[in-house]
């Protein structure tokens, strides 16, 4: 797999931003996480200058920029995201019960949306994005 393949993966839950960071390192990705909007979106704004990131996925309910628990953070979050680098592919991660709203990311710009537990298949959709 390309070393230059950035991944930006951002998610407040310890257990599952570490199970997708792995699943992905192993299969040869350079992942950067972060555990917030806020920490995600600093995280991006500085590898712009010197490595973007290729690719970024998001869960849709974290804290927000503000630190605050909302069900739309991921939104916000691929909003700027995009109008920062327009055209980044963005993955929205959600739980089984958002799927609506997940679809409602993907009007709103994301590449794709996954829902959360099935890490094998996130590969699957990386690598699908990645080859386009």
């Amino acid at each position: 797999m390309d070393d230059e393949i950035r991944i930006l993966l951002v998610d407040d839950e310890p257990l599952v931003r570490r199970s997708m960071e792995k699943t992905l390192i192993r299969a040869g990705f350079d992942v950067e996480t972060a555990e917030s909007t806020l920490a995600g979106l600093a995280l991006f704004e500085s590898a712009l200058e010197a490595e973007p990131f290729t690719l970024a996925i998001v869960d849709l309910h974290m804290p927000n920029l503000e630190a605050v628990d909302d069900p739309d953070a991921g939104l916000a979050l691929l909003s700027k995201l995009l109008s920062i680098q327009p055209g980044l592919p963005v993955i929205v991660l959600t739980a089984f019960d958002e799927v609506g709203r997940a679809k409602d990311a993907v009007m709103r710009g994301a590449k794709a949306y996954f829902v959360k537990g099935r890490e094998a298949g996130l590969l699957e959709l990386v690598n699908t994005i990645l080859e386009e």
